[in-house]
Formats: structure tokens, sequence, C-alpha cells
């Protein structure tokens, strides 16, 4: 795949199915996204508006940070505040596909759909990759942003239609990509986001305590493994608990397990294998976290076990 021909040629398709109508698309600071963000931008200028949906399942700072990034690449985001939609949706909810399609109604049904009328725009720019269409397909694990290809239609059901620029790519080819557009490195190389981002390293209900501890944990695994070249590097909030000892008394406290991989494509992943002070000083750090007495490393390669666990 050549780059320049690849971004050569959507941006004249986006134009193409645009023409003079209004684009909306949704950043949620993945190399996915802001690969579209940045297509859609050149290929319509004022045609095209950006939204970051606050979905309350982000990283620590992520909507204000990423909305500040694309700032300065003098692309304005809108940030749309509805955290208290998400985990309402996702309140009681512990099956996983579950979990997943009330993520996906809340987003398109709700969230975006007012976004979508208060624009006036009549197409949805949306960062489908290869591997999201296999999976979803397959039946493998149900992509959040999948719909026509399972039989939705988008523009019967939610009122707009949907271009996918990267739909034939998959995420070494969005990565090659997005260094032509001249996408920051910290964009560029950034390790894979699940769309249903922590809600996905949950097993179980999601809550607002659960994501703060889960949310800590993320931070502190990315930290601690960035440098290591992986592919993909998580930390997943189990639904069970263990006996532990905390202050010299018992304590029946949460599982944390840690989570990295070496793909190209997500299709395939073996474990790294990683040091062991650096295991050490990562299970020391998230032990230390209120509430969580054991962390565990994962082995597993994909297959069996798909990258993220919900």
């Amino acid at each position: 795949m050549d780059p320049r021909a690849f971004v050569d040629g959507q941006l004249a398709d986006i134009r193409a199915q645009v023409g003079d109508g209004l684009a909306i698309n949704a950043l949620s600071g993945g190399v996915d996204s802001s690969v579209v963000t940045l297509l859609g931008h050149r290929a319509l200028g004022r045609q095209m508006k950006t939204i970051f949906v606050d979905n309350a399942l982000m990283r620590e700072d992520e909507p204000r940070r990423i909305v500040r990034l694309f700032a300065d690449l003098g692309v304005p985001v809108d940030l749309v505040d509805a955290r208290a939609e998400f985990l309402e949706a996702l309140h009681g909810l512990t099956d996983p596909e579950e979990k997943r399609q009330a993520i996906t109604n809340t987003f398109y049904r709700e969230v975006f759909v007012r976004a979508v009328k208060e624009s006036g725009a009549r197409f949805l720019l949306h960062g489908t990759i290869l591997t999201d269409i296999e999976e979803t397909v397959a039946g493998i694990k149900r992509q959040h942003n999948i719909l026509s290809q399972i039989g939705i239609d988008p523009q019967e059901a939610y009122g707009y239609q949907v271009i996918e620029p990267l739909m034939t790519l998959r995420k070494d080819g969005v990565r090659a990509v997005a260094r032509h557009l001249g996408l920051p490195r910290e964009i560029a190389e950034r390790i894979p986001f699940p769309g249903p981002a922590l809600a996905a390293r949950i097993v179980g209900e999601v809550t607002e305590e659960r994501l703060a501890t889960v949310r800590a944990a993320t931070a502190i695994v990315e930290e601690e493994l960035q440098a290591t070249g992986a592919f993909q590097y998580l930390a997943v909030l189990l639904n069970d608990c263990a006996t532990g000892i905390r202050h010299g008394r018992r304590e029946f406290g949460q599982i944390v397990v840690v989570r990295c991989i070496e793909s190209t494509d997500a299709r395939q992943a073996t474990v790294t294998r990683l040091p062991w002070d650096i295991l050490e000083r990562i299970c020391g750090r998230i032990t230390a976290i209120p509430g969580v007495n054991r962390c565990l490393y994962d082995l597993t390669p994909k297959p069996p076990a798909t990258v993220e666990y919900v």
C-alpha cells in the first residue's frame, strides 16, 4: 500500500461522496479515528465537524488532552459530556455483548444523533478497519463501529450515511497513513485502545468505582511498558475477588490482570516475555491501588484468547 496514493484517493472519494453536504465524525484519540479526522478535515475543511464524546470510559484526562492536541494541529474539536448517559446505559449489565450493545446504542441512537441533528450533517466518517469487520462478521467479537456489515442501515436507523475510508486497511497500514499525514508519533504509534474503552477491560458490571480502579491500573501499565515496543499492553479488572492481607488484616480484594502482546495487525498475537523486575514493579504498584490485592500476568496468545477480555 502506497500511503500517498491511498490518501489522495480517499480525499477524492470523500469529496465526491459528501459533495456540498456536511460531514461529522467522533474522535477517540486512537490512530484509526485520528487518521479519519485528519482525512476528513483535509478533504472537506469547514464542511467537516469533529466531536469528542466523553463517555466516562476513557483514560485519565484523555478527552481534554486529545482536544488540545488536535487544536494544535488546526483541527477544532467539540467536547461532548455524555458520562451520565453511558453509565446509566451500562448499569446492571455484566454480559460482554450486552455491554457492547449498550455502548453502541447510547452512542448512535442518543448522543451522536443529537450531534448530527445540531450540525445538520448527513454523512458520518468512521474509523472502521478491516480487522473490525472480520472479527464481527465471524462472530468472534462485536465491534461497536460495525453497522452495514451486519445488516444495520445507518441511513434508515440513524439518519445519515457512513463513509469508511480505512475499511481496507489493517493496523499497520493505518499507521503508515498516519505517518504520511504528519500525525505526531504519540498518535501514529499509539497502542490500540478498544472502542468500548475501559468498559472492555472490566469483566462484569461497569461502575464509577470499578472504572477508577482500572483507570489507575491502566496508567501504571502504560507508563511501565511504553518503552517495550510491544504492539499492545493493558490492564483488566476481573469480576472475582481473592483473599489477601493489608495492614495486617484480612482483605477480600480485587484482581487485576496485565496483558502485553506482540502483533502486527491484531489477527494473531504472542505474549511479550517481560523481564521479571518489570513484572514485579508493576505488581507492586497495582496492588497498592486501594482494594486490589492480586496482580496476574496473562500468558495466553491469540488465538485462543482475544486481545481484550470483553
